[in-house]
């Protein structure tokens, strides 16, 4: 029987400022592990296999600058088609964290471009590995003014929690989505992430929807491997763990294909089906396959059918009996546990360097920290001062560089930079912010109480210090909070 087209609405979804997007989109990461053994993707044949996909619909390819030769073999792709009828590229660019200065970010896009052989980048998406180093907004207000150029035509990020969003979005940023890891196994993106969607109008580019190809048949019934050589599956792995294991994931597995079998498609099918019913969710990404059979029919299979509200609820008790992972969304990689292939961030980075620098004390045993700003040496104090096992660090505003008020007005996404500006000056000096006992906030506003104090308890839920809550009025400058912090860094065993 010949089935209807269908409606446009259900293939793709629409961005903020004009882009649209389908509803799938072919992630090219596995490029980098094919090439893991230094031979690269003849540039050609990798073409072709993406031409296959644009063939069978597939019209959107998603890299990142460390994807091996992704961007290489898209570009060969792209010059198959004229202006206008071009498949959609989104690429990534994840620099060090360093200083982010206009050539440094200038360099970073124009890489972008000139390996994707285009003058505009569809969807540029920017990552950053430790917000304790404020260089991430000087670089996504400089990709801003590349868009202004021309250059980027839509700004999105990846692997940012709810509240780093929302600080970028209230500093002037234009993004349009951010693309996180999302799955029956991992459902952060569906808490506060959505909720920051809702209010924005940024949506999610879903990747590990099938948690690296676990959530199939393949794996139904199947002992727990000891075993995994492939990078992907190693992270995913990790994922399950932390759900609960390999015996409740294998429920979760027989649960999706219980309703698989009532629908008559696969159990990937209902997997990625859950996913693309998430309100915040445009599109999903799913491992193109180079050099290896392509199922473009079972992929288009989800667009066939709705999960009903038995398939939900059904879906929901498992999800009840599962172990829910761990923080927001990113978290994988700025903190333990860390859900990397590895474990650690080493086979991304050598070291992830200081924000600010900390010197000796000249009158006494113990260190200053400056934040660089200019007002440290006019007014003579430090960031934070460590003496012994005690670091106090001084009242925090949201000054960003020696004089910007970011997100002015915005006492929430204040408080967010704040806290990262104070763990990096615990971190200078030789703490964390598990060693924080104390905090005293201080506002302008009293109807910021709540706000404020829920990005409070987004750092500090688990650590639960002392705290004082002021309102003070007239704080100096346009800002909305002000924030200062004791710390005690205990011996290690």
């Amino acid at each position: 029987m010949t089935q209807k087209p269908l409606p446009t609405s259900t293939l793709n979804r629409g961005l903020n400022g004009g882009l649209t997007i389908p509803r799938i989109t072919c992630g090219l990461w596995q490029v980098a592990d094919i090439e893991r053994s230094g031979t690269p993707i003849d540039p050609q044949k990798g073409g072709d296999a993406l031409q296959d996909y644009v063939k069978a619909g597939f019209t959107a390819f998603d890299m990142a600058d460390h994807y091996g030769t992704a961007e290489l073999i898209t570009a060969n792709l792209l010059k198959r088609y004229p202006e206008g009828q071009k498949p959609l590229a989104y690429t990534k660019w994840c620099p060090e964290p360093g200083p982010m200065t206009p050539g440094v970010v200038r360099a970073g896009v124009m890489e972008r471009l000139t390996r994707l052989g285009v003058k505009t980048v569809d969807l540029l998406q920017f990552h950053w590995w430790s917000f304790e180093h404020p260089a991430w907004l000087d670089a996504l207000h400089e990709i801003k003014a590349l868009q202004a150029e021309g250059l980027v035509r839509a700004i999105g990020v990846t692997n940012f929690d709810a509240a780093h969003l929302s600080l970028a979005l209230a500093d002037g940023i234009p993004i349009v989505s951010n693309q996180v890891s999302f799955s029956v196994v991992d459902r952060r993106a569906a808490g506060d992430l959505s909720a920051a969607c809702a209010a924005s109008g940024v949506k999610l580019l879903a990747y590990g929807t099938l948690n690296g190809g676990f959530l199939s048949e393949k794996w139904l019934g199947k002992p727990e491997p000891t075993s995994i050589p492939d990078w992907s599956k190693s992270k995913y792995k990790r994922f399950i763990d932390t759900a609960g294991g390999w015996t409740i994931f294998q429920q979760l597995l027989a649960t999706l294909d219980g309703i698989a079998k009532r629908h008559g498609v696969s159990l990937s099918n209902v997997a990625t089906r859950w996913v693309l019913e998430q309100p915040a969710v445009a599109s999903i990404i799913i491992g193109a396959r180079i050099g290896e059979t392509a199922h473009h029919d079972s992929n288009r299979q989800v667009f066939d059918f709705s999960l009903t509200p038995d398939d939900h609820a059904a879906l929901d008790s498992v999800f009840a009996r599962m172990t829910p992972i761990p923080g927001d969304c990113g978290d994988e990689y700025r903190k333990p546990p860390f859900l990397t292939a590895s474990g650690d961030l080493s086979h991304h980075l050598s070291s992830i360097p200081s924000a600010y620098a900390a010197a000796p004390m000249k009158h006494r045993v113990g260190l200053r920290v400056s934040s660089g700003s200019q007002w440290e040496p006019i007014a003579g104090y430090s960031r934070a001062v460590r003496l012994r096992d005690t670091i106090h660090v001084s009242g925090t505003t949201a000054t960003h560089g020696n004089n910007r008020c970011v997100a002015p007005g915005n006492a929430a996404a204040q408080t967010t930079y704040i806290l990262d500006k104070i763990a990096a000056s615990l971190t200078a000096a030789g703490g964390r912010i598990e060693d924080v006992i104390r905090t005293r906030v201080f506002l302008r506003k009293e109807e910021d109480c709540e706000a404020v104090s829920r990005a409070h308890g987004r750092v500090f839920g688990t650590i639960m210090p002392a705290n004082t809550l002021l309102v003070a009025g007239g704080l100096i400058g346009n800002y909305e909070v002000e924030i200062e912090a004791e710390a005690l860094v205990e011996a290690k065993s």
